[in-house]
């Protein structure tokens, strides 16, 4: 049976290490203390904070898209695990934000335990918070019960807006509307081919067979639709992509923004090839697109696959996408 194989250091050490690297590579970021938490340095204690989070392994989220224009600071878990409340109250502490602090985060239980425990503590001492949880992965759960959908590459939709809202609007309720309406016009579905492993094992998360695909496999493992066989990339990208037209409730005159996320293993020309469906699909049905990225932006270890993500535009929404950014995974 094949193994996983990584070129690490201490297999226990990896969400540490990782983030001293990153660390390494910007400039613009202050540590929280010996925690594998960062905030801006030119944070102004005047706006709205926009906090983020996660747990590593997805890199660049969630500690990529944290800079101007984007989010305020970041506190990182272990691999695939949520950070701890303690990192979570001393990020929001470093940025000491008068304005009050959104979270923006993936919908999963440890991460919903820990910065709800947070809000708590933060709202203990007056300082007021709202929670905006991603929940963009279409397969995870019917659109009647979006609150149980999980969090995928989406966020960085909801990530954007919220950060240019925090820049653009003074009133924390304003911020926090512009944040929750991008995330109702962001959905997301991807495709694995392959599986993962989390450092410390010696086996993969799940098997899925050479021959086989599955539609809506989460970003731990976690099972969407079913497998299917193997089949061409325009096939799947139409599969994936009736799933968001529906989702979204697309129609012709629309604007949409696009997102071809590599989970982790494939290479660029999947991705490529997948985007020229994707925009093929969306030039028949009359849907214009206003913007591609292409690449990795939430990833999964080195789970083979990617998502498609659509963030459907209207003026408010445009203009938040416009503003300028800068961080280490996304920059205009």
């Amino acid at each position: 049976m094949r193994k996983p194989k990584k070129l690490l250091n201490n297999p226990d050490a990896v969400a540490r290490e990782q983030f001293e690297g990153f660390m390494a590579a910007v400039d613009h970021l202050e540590p929280v203390g010996s925690y594998t938490a960062a905030f801006r340095k030119d944070f102004c204690s005047d706006k709205v904070a926009i906090v983020t989070g996660g747990g590593a392994g997805h890199e660049p989220m969630y500690g990529g898209y944290v800079g101007a224009g984007l989010a305020d600071a970041v506190a990182i878990g272990d691999v695939f695990a949520a950070p701890s409340p303690d990192v979570i109250i001393e990020t929001c502490s470093a940025l000491n934000p008068n304005k009050g602090v959104i979270f923006v985060y993936g919908n999963y239980a440890g991460d919903n335990m820990n910065f709800d425990i947070a809000a708590e503590l933060l709202e203990d001492d007056d300082i007021k918070s709202h929670t905006v949880r991603i929940n963009d992965d279409v397969i995870s759960a019917p659109k009647s019960n979006s609150v149980e959908r999980r969090g995928i590459a989406g966020a960085l939709y909801v990530l954007k807006a919220a950060g240019a809202a925090a820049d653009m609007y003074h009133e924390f309720d304003d911020v926090v509307a512009a944040t929750e309406k991008a995330l109702k016009h962001t959905a997301s579905v991807g495709v694995a081919l392959g599986p993962c492993a989390i450092p410390r094992n010696d086996t993969f998360n799940f098997e899925i067979a050479d021959d086989e695909i599955e539609i809506g496999m989460g970003l731990h493992g976690e099972p969407g639709v079913g497998k299917s066989k193997l089949g061409t990339a325009d096939e799947t990208v139409s599969t994936l992509m009736d799933k968001l037209h529906k989702d979204l409730d697309l129609h012709a005159g629309d604007e949409v923004c696009v997102l071809v996320n590599n989970l982790g293993a494939s290479t660029q020309m999947e991705l490529l090839i997948a985007n020229r469906a994707v925009n093929n699909y969306l030039n028949d049905n009359g849907i214009a697109v206003y913007d591609c990225l292409v690449g990795n932006y939430c990833t999964s270890l080195e789970m083979s696959g990617y998502s498609i993500s659509l963030f459907k535009l209207d003026e408010q929404l445009k203009c938040l996408y416009d503003a300028s950014c800068h961080s280490f995974a996304l920059r205009k």
